[in-house]
């Protein structure tokens, strides 16, 4: 038999076990209820044999429990099954990552044992996921050893300045983490679609970006790129979620809004920057995004598969999922062969 014991996630619902043998449900009380006891009904189903005729206490059903708590039935009308359900499996998916968060410690104090530097690059299409997983991956790292770099729009003095300058400024020094949430990869992507730099500044940035990178690996950082890629549905249904979502309504920018129009603008230069920056000493390494979970976890993979520290947990899976992780040669293959196929890039 199976012990599903449920307990509420915020506000109501927190967490889920599976021992064996017998059912408990749990309902907390509310802060506002003066109970001093949680409400604890208990269901115990035996095997056969283990069945006396003594035994004569009936089996409650769903009905009972409801009826029995009223705080529970409350909880239910008042979000509805349905919610509750997706918070369950919202909490299971979260939990399920923490193993590998347990092994990005383990990974955090290895690099301040031998004082190595680590770069992490999150690229992609606007709402493909990337925030997200920054936030997964960063959540139980210490703090005094890792950042997250965000910049923004270059000012006039930026400007003037040796392209790369601004980020190297921000390169993890020995023994720490640096997070890029967008990186110098912006110029192949936003900033060529939108005209923000001039064909001139794109063409030395595409020609001079991989000796930059190979320069970068020699003195002994390590670098690790990642491209989150999205469908254009996909795309689409998340600024929907963003425009209705009050709390998410921040994340929208002019460039967002036009993301679907000039979607296939940011494909072609998806394919051109991955062809051209994809190399051995720096590879790209592409997520397939649509499953928010499936990219986290695959990054989290990803990230402590490049770097060589001792693990601890050998009872979860490393290898990432081939539906989910392609090396950025294996896309740009099958980009051309779609285009072969469609006569253009629909990726």
């Amino acid at each position: 038999m199976i012990k599903p014991n449920f307990m509420y996630p915020a506000p109501f619902l927190d967490t889920i076990d599976y021992p064996e043998y017998s059912m408990d449900f749990i309902v907390t009380q509310s802060t506002t209820t003066p109970a001093d006891k949680p409400l604890k009904i208990v269901q115990t189903e035996k095997n056969e044999e283990d069945v006396t005729a003594s035994e004569t206490s009936p089996t409650l059903t769903a009905e009972d429990i409801l009826g029995e708590s009223a705080e529970l039935k409350e909880k239910i009308e008042q979000y509805g099954s349905a919610k509750i359900l997706k918070a369950l499996r919202s909490a299971e998916l979260e939990k399920s990552l923490k193993p590998f968060q347990a092994e990005l410690i383990l990974m955090q104090k290895y690099l301040e044992r031998s004082k190595r530097r680590m770069i992490i690059l999150f690229e992609g299409r606007d709402a493909s996921g990337k925030g997200g997983t920054i936030r997964r991956v960063a959540r139980y790292m210490n703090e005094k050893h890792y950042r997250v770099v965000a910049l923004g729009k270059p000012t006039d003095a930026t400007r003037s300045q040796w392209f790369f300058q601004r980020y190297v400024e921000h390169f993890p020094r020995g023994g720490e983490v640096v997070l890029f949430d967008r990186s110098w990869y912006n110029r192949a992507m936003v900033e060529q679609v939108f005209g923000f730099c001039t064909p001139e500044e794109y063409k030395v940035f595409m020609k001079g970006v991989v000796g930059f990178e190979k320069d970068l690996v020699r003195q002994g950082p390590i670098l690790v790129k990642l491209y989150f890629s999205v469908t254009k549905a996909e795309q689409k249904r998340r600024f929907e979620r963003r425009k209705n979502d009050p709390l998410r309504q921040w994340k929208l920018s002019e460039v967002d809004l036009q993301a679907q129009e000039r979607w296939d603008d940011f494909t072609n230069q998806k394919y051109e920057m991955l062809k051209r920056t994809h190399s051995n000493h720096a590879p790209w390494t592409v997520i397939r995004s649509n499953v928010k979970h499936e990219a986290r976890l695959n990054a989290l993979r990803t990230i402590l598969n490049s770097v060589p520290y001792e693990r601890s947990n050998m009872d979860i899976d490393y290898v990432p999922d081939p539906e989910v992780v392609i090396s950025g040669s294996r896309e740009v293959e099958q980009m051309e062969a779609e285009r072969i196929r469609r006569g253009k890039f629909t990726s």
